[in-house]
């Protein structure tokens, strides 16, 4: 007898422990994934977004869901991606740009350094100084000369306010000495389109939207903002060589709103860095200028701190306003 109630005991609360246990977490991911971007359709984050949706499909076989929210230089898309549960179905493709906008904009509602978790850097890709085909130069340093003739009438095109191409535009600028006048977009696509319709004169654009336009000549492409030649546009010197110590780059990686499971964010981190070190994938991010960087989310934490530490100090040294 007392055999038979030890057993029961032992049943009765083997069942408990079974009732009180935690349900099995699914496998992740179970359901979309959402990549909010914080430019419009068409530009450089547009277009690699995309093409890291694309491989988790085929790898996972759950889409990721492109979500595009444009303005106030990117600063919409990462409050957009705080408000949502850090559960690793939300991410935010981090650029320089929001860098540049945290350091100009004022009363932030995040921190971006302390609000998101580092997922992977994919790599670094250049800017290029592209013109519409009327106006009558063919070097940056004919476009230089022709902007000093006549200070502020030339007109350059940007997403917006502390936006990467403003940015540039205005480092640009200062190196070089002259003042052109800047005409604020909702996004860069608006601001290509008029530059190839000469309703403005010059855009800076990174590779990836640049390109199609330079390479099928709606647009002329003057030089390129990396220290060596971008390798699809072996033609475009670099700017460098005639501005002294203008050097730039804008780059793309992944985070996640702090408090997503460190699980998630080392598979995700781990399937988009084997993603950018496939040949095939590989391939098709060179043929978008970029110098492919492959890191994990210890690369990305460490490079975070270096881009916060250099474009602030640029911010710094250019003047850059909201109100330019």
């Amino acid at each position: 007898m007392r055999t038979q109630n030890l057993l029961a005991a032992i049943a009765i609360s083997a069942l408990a422990a079974a009732q009180a246990a935690p349900a099995a977490q699914p496998a992740f991911p179970d359901k979309p994934i959402r990549l909010i971007i914080g430019s419009a359709p068409g530009s450089g984050p547009d277009i690699m977004a995309r093409l890291i949706a694309e491989h988790l499909y085929g790898a996972w076989g759950q889409r990721v869901v492109v979500d595009t929210r444009p303005g106030v230089a990117g600063i919409l898309s990462a409050e957009q991606a705080l408000r949502a549960n850090p559960d690793g179905y939300t991410w935010l493709m981090l650029t320089s740009q929001l860098f540049i906008a945290t350091s100009v904009y004022p009363n932030l509602t995040f921190n971006l350094d302390k609000d998101f978790d580092s997922v992977s850097l994919v790599g670094l890709v250049p800017w290029v100084v592209t013109i519409s085909p009327p106006l009558p130069v063919s070097s940056v340093s004919e476009l230089i000369a022709l902007a000093k003739k006549s200070p502020g009438r030339l007109r350059y095109g940007s997403g917006g306010p502390g936006s990467g191409e403003h940015f540039t535009t205005v480092m640009f600028t200062h190196l070089a000495g002259i003042d052109m006048l800047h005409i604020p977009y909702k996004g860069v696509a608006g601001a290509l389109i008029d530059t190839i319709a000469n309703e403005i004169q010059m855009q800076f654009a990174v590779y990836p939207a640049a390109f199609p336009h330079v390479s099928s000549g709606r647009l002329r492409g003057l030089g390129v903002s990396t220290a060596k030649r971008a390798p699809g546009l072996p033609n475009l010197p670099v700017i460098v060589d005639t501005v002294p110590g203008y050097v730039n780059f804008g780059w793309y990686s992944i985070v996640a709103p702090k408090g997503t499971p460190a699980a998630v964010l080392n598979k995700a981190s781990a399937e988009i860095v084997k993603a950018a070190r496939e040949p095939a994938f590989g391939e098709r991010l060179k043929t978008l200028g970029i110098e492919i960087i492959a890191g994990g989310r210890k690369e990305l934490d460490d490079y975070r701190t270096i881009e916060r530490k250099r474009l602030t100090e640029l911010v710094k040294a250019t003047g850059i306003s909201i109100a330019k």
